[in-house]
């Protein structure tokens, strides 16, 4: 690729905004990055940024090739932590995903791995978004639902994710119980603010209660639960909350269709090293020490 160094160039520019910016991250003179930007725009005949007095700005054609450039310097970034990754110890950052439910019962772990690695760097990511494994987003993930099927990860059955649909003293108070699933009209209910959950509990429910019964959203699982507590409406939980929080009652006995599996997923670039199966034999046999 003869113009690499002028695509790499581009991207700087388009992710700091200005032409010093990009300088500093290269390690180049500032004259070096304005060369680059004005020859890549000549070879390729159209504009890539517009200038002004604040920096610069991509263009739409600019945007296309910087797609590009980002999917490039993000297998290059990879490349370099599978490499570097075949030859270390258990040290250095350990990327770790799940969804945010999972956080009580992984934050221990988490721990307690890193006080028998003290040299480990733990990074715990959460959220709804599925992180890239192929472009080193995570070492592991633990993902709910179908089993994933993306090319080049190793794939391991892990647990069943079970829920219980409850409500707090403070929800009762005010209005009771429901009196089976035919009541469910009558009453309130927390529920996550993304309509399109594919997680069978929330599934069941969108299936059982009209929308407008749905009357306190949340985009975290974390709220759901204080909402829940608070008493703003009948909601999911998982199952092992029960026991932290006697003020919640069941609404109805737990059902086998509510829960999920969660699948261990790692690349198969990574499985090997050293780290990543010291965490997954270190997750695994707390986990069966938990179930016995």
């Amino acid at each position: 690729m003869d113009n690499w160094d002028e695509i790499r160039t581009a991207f700087q520019v388009a992710r700091k905004g200005t032409v010093s910016g990009a300088a500093e991250q290269l390690g180049v003179h500032h004259a070096t990055v304005i060369r680059h930007i004005d020859a890549l725009e000549q070879r390729l005949g159209v504009k890539l940024f517009q200038r002004h007095a604040r920096g610069y700005t991509a263009t739409e054609a600019g945007q296309d090739l910087l797609q590009v450039a980002q999917a490039t310097d993000d297998q290059f970034t990879q490349l370099a932590g599978r490499i570097k990754g075949q030859g270390e110890g258990v040290s250095g950052d350990l990327v770790v995903t799940s969804l945010g439910m999972a956080s009580r019962m992984l934050t221990p772990i988490l721990v307690d791995f890193q006080a028998e690695h003290p040299e480990v760097r733990i990074r715990y990511r959460t959220g709804d978004r599925v992180f890239r494994l192929e472009y080193g987003e995570a070492h592991v993930a633990i993902r709910a639902g179908t089993m994933p099927e993306e090319p080049d990860n190793v794939v391991q059955p892990f647990m069943h994710q079970q829920m219980a649909l409850v409500a707090s003293d403070a929800y009762v108070g005010r209005h009771g119980l429901p009196d089976g699933i035919d009541d469910f009209k009558n009453h309130h209910f927390v529920v996550h603010d993304n309509d399109n959950s594919r997680a069978p509990f929330a599934r069941w429910l969108r299936g059982m209660v009209s929308d407008d019964r749905f009357t306190y959203r949340a985009t975290d699982n974390r709220n759901m639960l204080d909402a829940i507590l608070a008493g703003a409406g009948v909601g999911f939980v998982l199952a092992q909350e029960l026991a932290r929080h006697p003020d919640l009652t069941e609404v109805i006995p737990q059902q086998e269709e509510w829960a999920a599996p969660l699948w261990l997923v790692t690349h198969v670039d990574l499985h090997r090293t050293t780290k990543v199966q010291a965490f997954l034999k270190f997750l695994k046999a707390r986990m069966k020490s938990m179930e016995t």
